[in-house]
């Protein structure tokens, strides 16, 4: 039997934390961790040492971009994905380029984020297909 991946979710929403851990526990994920400020994140993830975090961009106290080029200091080897109601391409890259793994826009999470999940456990890079995403500029 395969591994349930450890996925910490990190969203300032309390509602957007409910209903992405529903979701992934229903795929046979396993939530260790929800966080609502972006400023804990890096301490949890090196605490709890999921396989995956589940990132939003625009988080209070620090941004998803910076909590993301934290976690690659500490030295954190969990697998980012980003979440996002930004569709543009300048979010993307720079999201991509501060270590993440895939690019998940929200209004497509239920769609996305499995496949998302499915391609960074598989060492791929996911963007949902919604946005633009030139992989040679991040």
């Amino acid at each position: 039997m395969k591994k349930k991946p450890s996925i910490v979710l990190a969203d300032d929403n309390a509602a957007i934390l409910d209903v992405v851990s529903r979701m992934l526990k229903s795929r046979h994920c396993n939530v260790v961790g929800q966080i609502r400020n972006g400023a804990e994140v890096v301490k949890e993830c090196l605490r709890l040492r999921p396989d995956i975090v589940v990132l939003d961009i625009s988080m209070d106290t620090l941004n998803g971009i910076d909590v993301a080029r934290d976690l690659a200091v500490s030295g954190c080897a969990s697998r980012i994905v980003f979440l996002s109601v930004h569709e543009d391409a300048d979010f993307v890259n720079a999201a991509m380029g501060a270590g993440g793994s895939a690019y998940v826009v929200k209004s497509r999470v239920t769609t996305d984020l499995g496949s998302a999940i499915e391609a960074v456990l598989s060492d791929k890079i996911f963007v949902s297909p919604t946005v633009l995403y030139n992989e040679g500029r991040a």
